[in-house]
């Protein structure tokens, strides 16, 4: 089952983010999709609030990855720059999808084989105009 929220500023996304973050626990992956400028990582940084990450979260486009602490370890991929993992180290996303931690990750079409096992939750952000944004979130799968 996936849920359709309205969200009509920058506020109500990372609030949006926060609500997510209270059905989150370690293992957890959150897949984030969205054109450039939806929001992903503002709702990312709801979610990291919510979850005790004191510290300025950003988008990790040029890097990869963060990682951040929390009540848990946070990890936050973002995947927009690779083209295939191929020429990378083979062990490049193991870290951030430690068992322990939460993992975000926008642009995750290459972290798929990854993920192999795991049910991650999706969440999808699309523009409606101005500040506007319809955010798709799946429902959680059941834990074990």
């Amino acid at each position: 089952m996936t849920r359709t929220l309205i969200s009509q500023s920058a506020a109500e996304t990372e609030a949006l983010g926060a609500e997510l973050a209270a059905s989150l626990g370690p293992g957890d992956v959150v897949v984030v999709v969205g054109e450039v400028g939806a929001g992903k990582t503002t709702l990312i940084r709801g979610a990291c609030r919510a979850l005790g990450v004191k510290e300025p979260v950003t988008s990790p486009t040029f890097t990869i990855g963060h990682r951040y602490r929390g009540r848990l370890p946070i990890s936050h991929l973002d995947l927009y720059r690779l083209n295939d993992l191929e020429n990378e180290d083979p062990g490049l996303l193991a870290d951030y999808l430690a068992p322990g931690s939460v993992a975000f990750i926008e642009w995750p079409a290459l972290a798929e084989p990854q993920l192999a096992g795991r049910t991650p939750r999706e969440v999808r952000l699309s523009h409606r105009g101005g500040d506007s944004r319809a955010i798709e979130i799946s429902a959680a799968p059941s834990r074990k």
